[in-house]
């Protein structure tokens, strides 16, 4: 019969400890039949006797002394580490490793670190930005974003907000250019584009067709791989893009961009977060997560509705009609 060894050791040493078989049971919260048979089987594996027992008493044999000596001092540091990661798993002291795309989740994340910082200065927050999709054990993550589902096996995803794509422009380019009123005109104006990292190519716009979404491929006057470089060139009036809503949103606000063919925009895809099980997370992931699910879902500053965006496209054409 296999004999659980860390079981029956420390139901040895707590029997010499606490001068009874039945107090070792106890205090292991086992009955005293199964501590019996603990020892019995820890002798049969060791092929000595550990113990001289009547019914009434126990007493060490000199093997069992020897063995006591040599096993007391282990299962006591084993004891005290088991102890130091119970009590780090409550600790919010440590690093919080938190990896997501270097598209959009600055904007996204910078406000809800500032805020989760300022709640618990004593987290070391590690934070890895790159659009490549990478390996949840081999980084060692605590926490990941990602546009779309969890990205392996036994993740867990937490939706947060649609990842809505509009084309905008700033007053200027279109006080200068026109205004496209269908997806067919932006064929003769200046289109903006993001190159991908990956391949070097062209990434084609996704818009919303009807009850579809499509890809649309644009000849860019302005290609770029950053996403801040990107709104610099369109708060120019340089050219328009199709920009994600958290890059938007506060510049349509503000007026400073018109949002335009609204009525394709596409939100195919969503923002989540993902973690694994929060069974034995420690307290400085869990905080974070729970501040992220409650700060960012749904989040008006990151998604526009319906009335909000055709407000702010009326308003914008409106005020280049009055020049």
């Amino acid at each position: 019969m296999p004999i659980n060894e860390l079981r029956a050791i420390t139901t040895f040493v707590r029997t010499v400890e606490l001068g009874s078989l039945s107090q070792a049971a106890a205090a292991q919260q086992i009955t005293p039949q199964a501590a019996s048979k603990a020892l019995t089987q820890l002798e049969q594996h060791l092929g000595v006797r550990l113990f001289h027992r009547t019914t009434r008493r126990m007493a060490l044999t000199e093997e069992g002394r020897r063995f006591l000596d040599s096993v007391q001092p282990a299962l006591a540091g084993l004891q005290q580490a088991l102890q130091g990661v119970r009590q780090s798993r409550q600790a919010m002291g440590g690093p919080l490793r938190i990896v997501g795309p270097r598209t959009v989740l600055p904007l996204v994340l910078g406000p809800l670190l500032d805020e989760y910082c300022r709640l618990y200065p004593e987290v070391e927050p590690d934070v890895q930005l790159d659009d490549r999709i990478g390996h949840w054990v081999d980084d060692r993550v605590d926490v990941g974003f990602r546009l779309g589902n969890s990205p392996e096996e036994g993740v867990i995803a937490r939706r947060l907000f649609p990842m809505q794509l509009l084309v905008c422009a700033a007053p200027t380019y279109l006080r200068r250019h026109g205004v496209p009123r269908s997806l067919a005109d932006l064929a003769s104006h200046r289109c903006s584009a993001f190159r991908r990292l990956s391949d070097g190519g062209v990434v084609p716009w996704r818009v919303q067709v009807g009850d579809s979404t499509q890809d649309l491929p644009v000849r860019p006057a302005f290609c770029t791989n950053d996403e801040a470089f990107e709104l610099r060139a369109v708060l120019a009036g340089d050219v328009l893009a199709q920009l994600a809503m958290p890059t938007a949103a506060p510049h349509i606000r503000a007026g400073r961009l018109v949002p335009l063919l609204v009525e394709h925009l596409c939100d195919t895809f969503s923002m989540h977060l993902y973690y694994g099980s929060r069974v034995a997370q420690p307290a400085r992931v869990r905080c974070f997560i729970d501040l992220a699910v409650e700060r960012l879902t749904d989040s008006p500053a990151l998604v526009l509705d319906a009335e909000t965006l055709m407000t702010a496209h009326e308003r914008g054409l409106a005020a280049l009609a009055g020049r």
